[in-house]
């Protein structure tokens, strides 16, 4: 396996890289410091400078090539490998709003798959183009309040056939995206057929945003912050319809698609968590080599260097099974990928959150305050434990290929 980092991607990352830390990073703290000051009182619509900073840094990244980094196999991107592009995902992992700014912030990336290889010509005029521009954002609609959504063959909610259109009835929740004003695109995955074999009860489908039939009820707040503008909304469907041709794929052919889209999106979450326990490492070391207790620099009391230490071993251990997993993809497809994505889902995550609470630790009350950035991380990591599946699922599904080698399963 050559995991390693190639000259063309290595000169992309210096360049990502003082993007973010120079640019990107002090843009972002004035950029969350303007959330609710729109005069309108509106948390979810952007303010002036807001809709500034972002513009200015989304054209300066355009302008130097680093754009659309994350579509690999296509001439519309770079044609970097998933192995390639994961370096320049942990990169842009450090500062929240860096990915967007390359344009390859989830759940877009994940839709712009979608279109890009099941999608037909008019979805692709349509929504494709504006989003490879990152002129508009769009929203995967697959969790359900009323069932375990963790188990995606539970989901019920209902699209019916009716002449030449579908009719949508039912709720979904979590919808990250769904708040941000310039959500133009809905992805939704609906039970089609519930007495159908478990993969072929679903189809996904492609709609506006603001389709008749359509209700925001409420942003979902996690740890108490409601994550706006982006915002990750409890929408309800009435009565909405939409035409037959805007079915993705086929009919039964949802959990194809939603495959097809998870597998690589897994990689980069992963690899931006990568980003963010460097990050964290980092506050970590400069705190306790600046800040004194008992006469001491901090990283001299307690166990602090063998901490340090064992977060630098956990970060490079993690970071190669994410390196493995996007080159099995690389080389053997997603199917075959799929056990290696379901450990770095429970590995990533959880390593990361391990350093950032260390960090927290060695900050003192400051570490969970608004003055650092720890707090942010830490809840950002542990919502990710759920948001792409929670690790009891990707356990399962991991002991279950192991067990396949012994059983013939």
């Amino acid at each position: 396996m050559d995991l390693g980092m190639s000259n063309r991607v290595r000169a992309l990352a210096d360049h990502v890289r003082n993007m973010v830390e120079t640019e990107i990073a002090p843009g972002d703290v004035e950029y969350h410091a303007e959330v609710g000051k729109h005069p309108s009182g509106d948390r979810f619509r952007h303010t002036d400078r807001q809709i500034e900073i972002l513009d200015s840094l989304k054209a300066k990244a355009r302008d130097r090539g680093l754009w659309n980094f994350w579509l690999t196999d296509s001439d519309k991107g770079h044609g970097l490998t998933t192995v390639e592009y994961a370096y320049l995902a942990e990169e842009m992992g450090k500062v929240p709003l860096a990915a967007e700014v390359f344009n390859c912030s989830a759940p877009d990336t994940g839709n712009m798959e979608v279109l890009e290889r099941y999608g037909d010509d008019w979805m692709k005029d349509r929504w494709l183009s504006r989003l490879l521009e990152g002129e508009i954002r769009s929203a995967y609609v697959m969790t359900e309040p009323d069932v375990a959504s963790s188990d995606a063959a539970q989901l019920a909610f209902e699209a019916r056939r009716d002449g030449e259109d579908w009719v949508l009835n039912g709720e979904k929740f979590w919808i990250s995206g769904a708040g941000d004003p310039r959500c133009a695109l809905y992805i939704l995955m609906a039970s089609t057929a519930p007495e159908a074999a478990k993969h072929s009860r679903h189809t996904m489908f492609v709609m506006d945003a603001d389709t008749p039939g359509i209700e925001v009820l409420r942003p979902m707040h996690v740890f108490g912050q409601d994550d706006a503008p982006h915002g990750h909304m409890h929408l309800r469907f009435t009565d909405m319809r939409i035409p037959a041709k805007n079915v993705v794929l086929g009919e039964g052919r949802g959990f194809e698609v939603a495959q097809g889209r998870l597998g690589p999106g897994r990689i980069h979450h992963c690899m931006r968590s990568i980003g963010l326990a460097e990050k964290a490492l980092e506050l970590l070391c400069r705190r306790g080599l600046h800040r004194e207790a008992f006469g001491k620099p901090l990283v001299e009391l307690g166990a602090n260097y063998d901490i340090i230490a064992n977060a630098r071993m956990e970060i490079e251990q993690a970071r190669l099974l994410c390196l493995k997993a996007a080159w099995m993809m690389d080389t053997q497809g997603t199917r075959a990928a799929q056990p290696w994505i379901s450990q770095i889902k429970v590995v990533a995550p959880l390593m990361a959150l391990g350093v950032v609470d260390e960090a927290m630790q060695l900050y003192g009350g400051t570490g969970i305050s608004q003055d650092t950035p720890l707090w942010r991380m830490w809840t950002h990591l542990r919502t990710l434990r759920f948001a792409d599946g929670p690790d009891a699922v990707h356990r399962r599904q991991v002991a279950r290929a192991e067990l396949r080698k012994y059983t013939n399963a």
